[in-house]
Formats: structure tokens, C-alpha cells, sequence
């Protein structure tokens, strides 16, 4: 089958699984107990009215639509949807994935495999992020225009997926973690991305030009990285001018900033230049943390992708260089979220998905209880109330609030006293669309 033909089966399947894109009748969705928000304690039975994709009221009890909905026409359909076995809760975020990439991919993949091919696999990772609860992403990394079709279709309704903030393409240095590795020189010539740059004035125009084709978030790769295929170790990248021109370009954008940084000293100089997000944070320390601190950055720790990527250590997967490089990461596995929390730096949900397999993001809960020490009510919190922040979204999602988006899933159980519970999401609603699960 040629990958024309893949794709047209992917958006085919799609189509099929995917739920009228105008849903505007009025949905009454009865729940057994409803989390309305992470830090609050949890409501007993209760209903949430939905209209046109919005929550319109949430109320104890069972009230019937005309008292949720004031202004219900005699015409208006209403269906109620039956999740009083459940607790309900808002969506969950998930502000680290890669939608079009695949754990154990070949590295000399990225010279055979188009970027139509990307958007095909991005397609069926959406439904299954989507399926797994996680209702908003942030995609900080995919080929140049595969992350905003991606974002486009599930906007318009096309295709069934979490609503997704895309970075496009990550901004590197030339020959560092995000440029193209390990080929020829004409070979790489071919695969740039024109993501790299050398100096400020480049680093700016890189943001300008990421801002142009339509990125919701920077993404910069601000130290070396664990699967790429370099020897040279996870330290810093790019120079402290650098940095304070992609900081101040993208700001001055009103755009945010995310750092892909392992090393401690890359993190502290990201931070100092005015990062917004530090991205997995694997070897900080006790000066980037006050930095961290002082600055109000968020740190976004990724667990899974320590998973993802321990699951294929010693089997061939990854070349040697990578392997050692898995090894020294996995030997800190959680620390820097115990030692977020202690110094009071905010965290972020989020899983580094396309390391490992797209739908088990719900694992990261019981990752960051039982590595980082974070409570199970920390642990939802990261995912709702504190990603919306980071993601500068918490007037629309986030937490169950008349006028905000109708983002909500159920689930068997307690998830404030039990995270597990958040592997096996039941229910989702996603913008007001009903997501088949199945």
C-alpha cells in the first residue's frame, strides 16, 4: 500500500468514528460525583447542562433542562447522557506530546517518511489521545505544517482529538538536539527544516518566521537530547544571548516559550532568559530551582518518556550513544518533581508522548505520585487547573464552570484518592462532542 493510500485510510477511519461537528442540542450529563475543580472538595450527584459545545450551568441533584437552561425553546431537543455510576471531571491536558511520531521509530526514518505520512500516524494518535481523557495538547514538536493540519482539522471537525496547541517545528542549533543527524551532507541538506540558527539575529528571525506559518507555542531544544544521535551529552546549547532573543521575540509576540532542557546548567540560563516552561528538567538543580522559583517557569517533567524509553533499552532499539545517554536519565527518575514541590515551583502535566505509545498518558499520574511525591489531588491539579494556567487557557478549560468549554470525562472511582482510576477514562467529551470509545 503506498503512503497516499495510507492516508486516505486514516482520515476514512476517521470520519467514521467522528461525531457531527455542530452537536447543538442541549446535553443534561447526570453524574454520580462531579470534581468541578482539582482544589475543591468533591460534589456528590449532580447534572451538567452543555449547550453548543459550553457548559451552561452545573447543579446537585437532577433538575430538569428547563431549570438549567432558562431560555430552552419548546423545539430544542435535549438528551440526557447517564453517568451517574461515574465521577466526572474536567478534561485532561497533556502540554508535552508529539502526535506524529511513534515510540521506536527508526532514527533513519526521518529521511524515508513524508510529512503527509506524519499527519496520517497524527491522526490516529489524536483519537487515541482523545480517547484516554486528554481533551487539550500541546504539541511542542512535529514537521513543519503536521502540527498545524492536525490542530486545524480537529478544530473544524474533521477529525476526532483533543483540541491541540502546535509549536511546529522545534528551534535548535545547528547539529544539536531538533536538526537532522546522522546522514550525509547532502542528505541533511534535504531534510532541514530551516528550523536551526546560529547568533541572535537568526534565533529571532526563526520565531518570526514560526509565528508567520502559525505557531501557538515556541518550542526550543535549549539543551542536548536523549534520542539523538549525538555523543556529546544533554548540557547546554544554545548561548545566553541566544536564548534572550528567542525569549524576547516571542514575548514581545505575546507567544510563549517551552524548553526541551536536561542539564542543570542549560535549564538555569533558559530560565534566567525568561522561559515560560522547562520541559522534562532531569538534572536541576538547587540554583535552577530558585531561578525557577523567582520566575514563576513551570516545569513539566514528562515521566512517560523515562518509560517509553526505559521499556526499549538493551533490545536493539536505540543506537549506543542513545542508550547511555537512557541510562544516566533513568538514574534520576522523578527527582526534580520532589524537588519542585519542596522549593514551590509549579508543575505541569505532561507526558512526552510519541516516546512511548499515544493513549496510555493516564499513566503519568502514578508516576508522579510514586516518584515525585505529589498527592493524587496535586497530581489531577497538574493536569486541569495548573496546565490551563501554563497553557494560558484557564478561562476556558480546566475546570467544570458555566461559560467555559464542555471538557469532561468519567471515570470509575475517585481520582483525588486514587489516580490509577485515570487509566481508564469511560466517558469523554471533548468541545461538546461525545467521543466513541471504541
Amino acid at each position: 500500500m503506498s503512503k497516499f493510500h495510507v492516508v486516505a485510510a486514516a482520515l476514512v477511519t476517521a470520519a467514521a468514528v467522528l461525531p457531527s461537528a455542530a452537536q447543538a442540542d442541549v446535553a443534561l450529563v447526570r453524574a454520580g460525583q462531579v470534581i468541578v475543580d482539582a482544589n475543591k472538595p468533591v460534589l456528590g450527584p449532580s447534572t451538567i447542562a452543555v449547550r453548543d459545545g459550553r457548559i451552561v450551568a452545573v447543579a446537585s441533584g437532577s433538575p430538569d433542562a428547563r431549570t438549567l437552561v432558562p431560555d430552552l425553546r419548546p423545539d430544542e431537543p435535549v438528551r440526557e447522557i447517564d453517568l451517574s455510576s461515574k465521577t466526572v471531571l474536567p478534561g485532561l491536558i497533556d502540554a508535552h506530546v508529539h502526535l506524529s511520531g511513534d515510540p521506536g521509530t527508526p532514527w533513519w526514518k526521518e529521511a524515508v517518511n513524508t510529512d503527509e505520512y506524519a499527519t496520517a500516524v497524527g491522526t490516529k494518535n489524536a483519537l487515541l489521545t482523545v480517547r484516554a481523557g486528554f481533551t487539550t495538547v500541546r504539541d511542542l514538536g512535529s514537521g513543519p505544517n503536521v502540527g498545524f493540519a492536525l490542530r486545524d482539522a480537529v478544530r473544524d471537525g474533521i477529525i476526532p482529538g483533543p483540541r491541540i496547541l502546535s509549536a511546529g517545528t522545534a528551534i535548535s542549533i545547528i547539529g544539536g538536539h531538533g536538526d537532522v543527524t546522522g546522514f550525509r551532507r547532502e542528505v541533511l541538506e534535504a531534510l532541514s527544516a530551516g528550523n536551526t540558527c546560529t547568533g541572535p539575529v537568526e534565533c529571532a528571525a526563526r520565531v518570526r518566521e514560526a509565528s508567520r506559518a502559525g505557531a501557538d507555542v515556541i518550542k526550543i531544544t535549549a539543551t542536548g537530547g536523549v534520542l539523538s544521535q549525538q555523543a556529546r551529552g544533554l548540557g547546554q546549547h544554545f548561548t545566553d544571548d541566544e536564548l534572550k532573543a528567542i525569549m524576547d521575540t516571542a514575548h514581545s509576540l505575546g507567544l510563549k516559550v517551552a524548553a526541551h532542557a536536561h542539564g542543570a546548567k542549560g535549564i538555569e540560563t533558559a530560565v534566567k532568559a525568561g522561559v515560560d516552561s522547562i520541559e522534562h528538567s532531569t538534572f536541576i538543580d538547587e540554583a535552577g530551582l530558585k531561578a525557577m522559583k523567582a520566575k514563576g517557569t513551570y516545569m513539566v517533567p514528562t515521566l512517560m518518556a523515562f518509560t517509553g524509553i526505559s521499556e526499549r533499552l538493551g533490545k536493539g532499539i536505540y543506537t549506543p550513544q542513545v542508550e547511555e545517554k537512557v541510562r544516566q536519565t533513568l538514574a534520576v527518575r522523578g527527582k526534580q518533581i520532589a524537588a519542585a514541590k519542596r522549593e514551590g515551583v509549579p508543575i505541569a502535566f505532561g507526558t512526552d508522548s510519541g516516546v512511548f505509545e499515544h493513549g496510555r498518558n493516564g499513566e503519568e499520574f502514578r508516576l508522579m505520585v510514586q516518584y515525585g511525591g505529589l498527592t493524587p489531588r496535586e497530581a489531577v491539579a497538574s493536569a486541569t487547573t495548573v496546565a490551563a494556567k501554563l497553557l494560558g487557557l484557564e478561562t476556558e478549560i480546566g475546570t467544570l464552570e458555566a461559560g467555559k468549554s464542555a471538557d469532561l470525562i468519567a471515570v470509575d472511582g475517585n481520582p483525588l484518592e486514587d489516580v490509577t482510576v485515570l487509566e481508564k477514562v469511560r466517558f469523554v467529551m471533548a468541545s461538546g462532542r461525545v467521543i466513541p470509545m471504541d
